[in-house]
This record gives structure tokens, sequence and C-alpha cells, in this order.
């Protein structure tokens, strides 16, 4: 199955409004998730792991702070945004993690 073609600007405005806990940064998406303790934020970072290979869609994930994640998402091989990253977005979302 072919990749999707890069979003352009306004599609991409146009998606964030479908995801507003996540904000624009460059070329990529990104939204911050505060955990209870480290364990609980290291098994969140493993439940959008099993959605990002369940999707072939693999997001850049930093955990910080002990407690804290912030996922970003981009489609590398587009150079930007796709459908991709707003269908991870709300997958990510439905998972009901606290920000």
């Amino acid at each position: 199955m072919p990749r999707p073609q890069k979003l352009s600007s306004e599609a991409v405005h146009s998606a964030l409004q479908q995801q507003p806990a996540w904000t624009l940064n460059g070329n990529t998406i990104e939204r911050q998730f505060k955990a209870a303790n480290f364990a609980s934020a290291v098994g969140f970072i493993n439940a959008v792991a099993v959605l990002a290979d369940t999707n072939d869609h693999h997001p850049d994930i930093l955990l910080f702070g002990w407690n804290k994640v912030k996922i970003t998402l981009s489609t590398h091989d587009q150079g930007g945004l796709t459908e991709l990253d707003f269908l991870l977005a709300a997958k990510i979302d439905a998972l009901g993690f606290p920000q």
C-alpha cells in the first residue's frame, strides 16, 4: 500500500482542530503526558509502542523527569505530516492517559 502524501498547511491546521491536545511544532505534532509514577509512564510508552507497530507508524518518544512522556509524530519519509500522524494521535488519545 502506498504511503500517504504530506498534508498541505491548510489540511494540517484543519486536522489539528480535531486533535486539540496536540500542538504543531515545525513539521511535527507533539503532546506531553504526565504519569503518576515512573512505572505508569513506561507502561504508557509500551501501549503507544503496540499502537505504533500495529499501524506501521513509529513516533519519537521521550521519557523525562521520571514521569513525563513527550510523543512527537511526523511521517519521516514524507518530510512532514500525513494522515497517518493524525490517525495515530487519535488512537493515542483514545488510550485515555492523562495529560
